[in-house]
């Protein structure tokens, strides 16, 4: 099998990840170009240019190299479609589906990831290479649901931390230590793994039990009532699905 090549615009957390991932995959490097390097002729010589902009830029930077008619050209981002990339002939995108803190364990977490991969045919084909390289998982998103997607991804990852953030809060109130909550999560999300959303629900929301919610309410600082009346309110909508 030919060891395909890579090149990277981008020398953030996701686009140095990617690159080390693939690089440890096998594949042959073609660097990784920052903000003061040219880009123009950043899509001769490889199979694939990676765009690992922030999406307001991907326009931008997609439009200042000239287009190469056997490189593919992906981005990185989510929520964008492929029209960024409409000055180039061979356009996909691959997103990955988990959080990238530096580049050493985004790396590593690449390795087995869920990945919303799109593109042109037979561009797609390229990025779905990179995928079952890092032994991934590949689901693939059209333009017109990117949003949608994204916004999942930012509920499961962004939201659940900020949320997260309420639990070390209120658990500082009663003495006690985040990480005794952090088990109880992760034991929660092991149970959605398993049975789903609705089967894994518990607590007063699912049981109807409406006095010890309004004790949970009454014992909350003002601040921190809002973001509990708005998990009891899905809470309740998971409890219905289920006929709780």
């Amino acid at each position: 099998m030919i060891v395909p090549s890579v090149r990277v615009i981008g020398g953030g957390r996701a686009g140095t990840s990617l690159h080390r991932a693939l690089v440890a995959a096998g594949w042959t490097s073609a660097g990784v170009l920052g903000r003061d390097d040219d880009p123009t002729d950043a899509a001769r010589g490889v199979d694939l240019l990676v765009l690992a902009t922030p999406d307001g830029v991907l326009a931008e930077v997609a439009s200042s190299v000239d287009p190469v008619v056997d490189t593919v050209v992906a981005h990185l981002s989510g929520a964008t479609g492929l029209d960024v990339l409409a000055t180039h002939g061979s356009r996909a995108s691959v997103h990955p589906l988990v959080a990238l803190p530096d580049p050493e364990v985004g790396a590593e977490r690449l390795r087995g990831a869920w990945f919303a991969v799109a593109g042109d045919p037979p561009a797609v084909d390229l990025v779905r290479r990179v995928v079952d390289d890092l032994d991934g998982r590949a689901v693939e998103v059209a333009d017109g649901d990117r949003a949608v997607y994204h916004a999942a991804a930012a509920a499961a990852s962004n939201h659940l931390v900020a949320l997260m953030g309420q639990v070390e809060r209120l658990a500082a109130v009663a003495g006690v230590p985040l990480e005794a909550f952090v088990d109880l999560a992760a034991g929660a999300l092991d149970d959605v793994c398993a049975v789903g959303p609705a089967a894994a629900l518990t607590g007063p929301a699912a049981r109807g039990d409406e006095a010890t919610i309004a004790a949970h309410l009454a014992a909350l600082a003002p601040d921190e009532r809002a973001t509990y009346e708005a998990m009891v309110l899905e809470a309740r909508r998971l409890a219905r699905e289920v006929g709780s």
